[in-house]
Order: structure tokens, then C-alpha cells, then sequence
């Protein structure tokens, strides 16, 4: 084992969704292709050991529908909420299920997504939120987090050329009351606890939108994905179409139109798809540095320990600080190639490739 090399897991099956922490499991979604077969999977793996606890089958298919080259059938990541584990393959299925792998149910929405699925769940007190931005009326579903029924499904208010989108939803809190930031093409929208517009922004020609949006000091950031991103910085508390009234500052420079922004100690960083990093002011704008730092990425940045981590589509990790002065303080090659995010938890660092899990640290 390398040194550093906590553990490492192989795993069969090929999928982009990030790993999540509960207690001493990890937890993620997998998707296996075998003799014809696509099976759609929960694990759960030891912390500790890296060992495989339990693994469940939750959907099978003998039709295989047509994703991107770069996607898989697993890429969102699932979502813990009290006790209870969500997991979520866009139209292939969505399924609860408790922290011993037992089921509590399962549902299948039906909409037609165009390169398959990205966006993950998101709950906010007894709702489950689904991006559903297909080819046709692109939505947004809420779901009974209890049950999985359909509480209410929002169509877009907008008429974009393409529909189809990948962005995972954010809810702030606003003057008290829930607010949905749901990207989608065309627009970003803000919507109530029961799916209800509030307001809408437009960034023309924006589709295939996949960062998910970062709220900040009553600022949103949203990129408009492709096919030439520009960065949005959006005031919070508007109505209507709040395109012309609420645009604190923009930027086409360096936005990424996969990986989501960071914003820490009122910087904000972002890495392109090409892997240049730049730092820039979160209040207005103004750039502070912008270095060419990693090759292509997918992933999102993390923060942790006052470290920015990014990794590479070819499996390089680049650790730098969060500071207005570019600073590398190190790198390290897994040799295997990487589009899942990396997380942390309990000082170690969890990367999948496309080959299975890595823990990194002690």
C-alpha cells in the first residue's frame, strides 16, 4: 500500500457519483453491466476497513438507453437524511432505503433525459427535489421523502431551444421562508416550498447546465453551462424576472461548465473545464489571480482545512490554499481516471475513479 494509502477498493461496475459518509459507512451508487444487464445498486463500505458491508439491487434493465461518453448510469450522488438514504438514477429510478440497506420504497419518474442523468436529490424538510430537464416540459419534481409520491411537479416558464439540463437544485432561506435556486435552460429559477415561481433570470442560450448554484452573503452564483458559460452573480429577494434588476457582476473568463464554484472568506474560486483555477472577488468581481493548475476536469472543488482540492480527469489530485495569492502546496497521481468529486470526512480524503474508492490519509 502507498504511503498515505489508507485503503483502496476495486470495485466492478462504472459510475460518477461521489461517495457519502454516514456515521462509519460509506455509501454509494453503482451501476453494473453484465451479459446484456444493467443493474443499479446501493453499497455500503466500511470506513475503516474499506470493506463491503452490504450492497443492494434496486433497478434492472435489459435496454440499455443512450448516455454521454462521459457519463454513467449512477452519477448522482445520493442524500443521507434522518436515517434514511436516498438514492436517485434519474428515469431509471429513485429509491429510499434505511442505513442496513433495507427498502422503504421506490419510484420512477417518467421523462425522457437527453444523455442521461446527472442532477442528484436534494431534501428540504419532508420533500424530496428531482431535476427532470429533459427533451420535453422540463421540470422540477417534488417527492413525499416518506412515501415517494408526487407532491407537486413544476414546469419550466421558459421556451429554450434545448431543454435539457443536469443541475441539482439549492434551497436558501429567505427573509424566513424556503427558497428553491433550480437551474435549468435558458433560466435559473427561484420557487416556494410548494413549487410556486418566484422569480426567474435569464442567461440566453444557456443549456446542458450542470454546476450546481452557490449561495453566499444574499449573493447566488450560477453558471450558465453551454455552450460558452458565463458566471452570474445574482441578488437574492427579487420577483418576477429579476434579469435586468438583480445582476450584481458577470464574467466569462475562466467559468467552468461542469465542476460548481466555491466561495470562501469572500473569494470565490471556480476551475474551468481545461483546468485553469481562478480566484476572484465573490462581492464584484475582480479577478485575483488565474493560473493554469490541473488538465481537464469534471470534478467540483473542496474545501477543507482551509485547502482548495482539485481533481483531474486524469486522476491528479492539486491541493492549494484559499487565498488571494496562488499557492500549490501539493500533488498527488492516482493513475486512474476521475470525474466523481472528492469529499472529506474525519481527516481523510475520499476519491472514486473510475475503478473503485480510494482513502486517503490516516
Amino acid at each position: 500500500m502507498e504511503e498515505g494509502v489508507a485503503w483502496q477498493l476495486y470495485l466492478n461496475g462504472k459510475a460518477w457519483s461521489s461517495p457519502i459518509c454516514v456515521d462509519n459507512q460509506l455509501l454509494l451508487s453503482n451501476a453494473i453491466q453484465k451479459d446484456g444487464l444493467l443493474k443499479l445498486e446501493i453499497l455500503s463500505i466500511s470506513f475503516e476497513s474499506g470493506r463491503i458491508q452490504w450492497r443492494k439491487k434496486l433497478f434492472e434493465y435489459e435496454d440499455l438507453p443512450r448516455i454521454h461518453k462521459k457519463n454513467s448510469y449512477a452519477s448522482p450522488t445520493p442524500f443521507y437524511d434522518e436515517g434514511r438514504v436516498f438514492v436517485h438514477f434519474g428515469n431509471l429510478g429513485t429509491a429510499c432505503i434505511g442505513l442496513d440497506g433495507g427498502l422503504i420504497w421506490k419510484q420512477k419518474l417518467d421523462y425522457s433525459p437527453v444523455h442521461g442523468s446527472g442532477a442528484s436529490p436534494v431534501i428540504i424538510k419532508d420533500l424530496l427535489l428531482l431535476s427532470a430537464d429533459g427533451a420535453e416540459e422540463p421540470c422540477l419534481y417534488a417527492l413525499d421523502k416518506h412515501t415517494g409520491a408526487i407532491k407537486w411537479k413544476t414546469v419550466r416558464d421558459s421556451n429554450a431551444k434545448k431543454n435539457f439540463s443536469f443541475c441539482t437544485p439549492t434551497v436558501i432561506m429567505e427573509k424566513g421562508e424556503v427558497q428553491i435556486i433550480s437551474p435549468a435552460s435558458d433560466y435559473v429559477f427561484a420557487y416556494d416550498y410548494n413549487g410556486k415561481q418566484i422569480w426567474k433570470f435569464n442567461y440566453p442560450n444557456g443549456y446542458s447546465v450542470v454546476p450546481r448554484p452557490v449561495y453566499e452573503n444574499g449573493i447566488i452564483y450560477v453558471s450558465s453551462g453551454y455552450d460558452s458559460p458565463t458566471l452570474y452573480a445574482i441578488r437574492s429577494g427579487g420577483q418576477g424576472d429579476i434579469t435586468k434588476s438583480h445582476l450584481a457582476w458577470e464574467t466569462r473568463k475562466g467559468v467552468p461548465r461542469n465542476s460548481s464554484v466555491l466561495v470562501v472568506n469572500d473569494m470565490l474560486f471556480m476551475a474551468a473545464d481545461n483546468g485553469v483555477v481562478s480566484c476572484l472577488n465573490a462581492k464584484n468581481g475582480q479577478l485575483y489571480w488565474m493560473e493554469r493548475v490541473a488538465g481537464s476536469c469534471s470534478a467540483s472543488l473542496l474545501l477543507a482545512n482551509g485547502r482548495i482540492y482539485l481533481c483531474d480527469e486524469s486522476g491528479k489530485t492539486f491541493i492549494f490554499k484559499a487565498q488571494k495569492e496562488y499557492s500549490l502546496i501539493a500533488t498527488n497521481d492516482l493513475g486512474e481516471r476521475m470525474l466523481a468529486s472528492p469529499i472529506s470526512y474525519q481527516g481523510s480524503l475520499l476519491l472514486r475513479t473510475e475503478k473503485g474508492i480510494w482513502r486517503i490519509g490516516k
